[in-house]
């Protein structure tokens, strides 16, 4: 049985509290909150919050008793939206500033070596009407075989830099 519990735009970049999570991903509920009790960053308090959260829904959802058998099989800071302010500057300019948000999620299961209850789902393979790979020269062709397709350069860095507009006039 699987249980999770989320905690959703809280005030934490995804990345820093994802530092964290690879920390507690795999090991016991209590090993994992040993680990962030002494973790000295300010995600590891967020969580120890939500890890606590986990274990209780799975005590009280899922009647477990024995937590030992508890295991984070799943934790993922996802991005959520970002608050947006501006800072003043000199000169009439203004800095923006970003204070970005994430959604956090841990999965506990007591099910043994972390197995899942049903198989991850399957990758879709490419569409049967895609084009194919480039075509392969023959090994007796040598030097002169040309390549079966041409290597094109990216849009707009093959024009010469007299053909922009304004190019070359300096100052006026």
């Amino acid at each position: 049985m699987r249980t999770f519990a989320r905690a959703r735009f809280v005030r934490v970049s995804s990345r820093k509290a994802g530092v964290v999570l690879e920390q507690i991903r795999g090991k016991s509920v209590a090993d994992a909150l040993a680990t962030l009790q002494y973790t000295p960053r300010a995600a590891a308090r967020l969580i120890e919050k939500v890890l606590r959260s986990a274990v209780a829904n799975a005590e009280h959802n899922h009647q477990v008793r024995n937590l030992d058998d508890l295991r984070v099989v799943q934790a993922t800071a996802d991005g959520g939206p970002s608050l947006k302010r501006v800072q003043p500057r000199a000169m009439g300019r203004a800095f923006f500033i970003k204070h970005r948000t994430s959604h956090l999620t841990v999965t506990v299961s007591d099910e043994m070596n972390g197995a899942r209850s049903a198989p991850p789902p399957e990758r879709r393979e490419r569409a049967t009407g895609a084009r194919p790979a480039t075509a392969a020269v023959p090994a007796d062709a040598g030097a002169e075989a040309k390549p079966a397709t041409r290597a094109r350069a990216p849009r707009g860095e093959g024009k010469a830099p007299s053909s922009r507009r304004g190019a070359g006039k300096g100052k006026r």
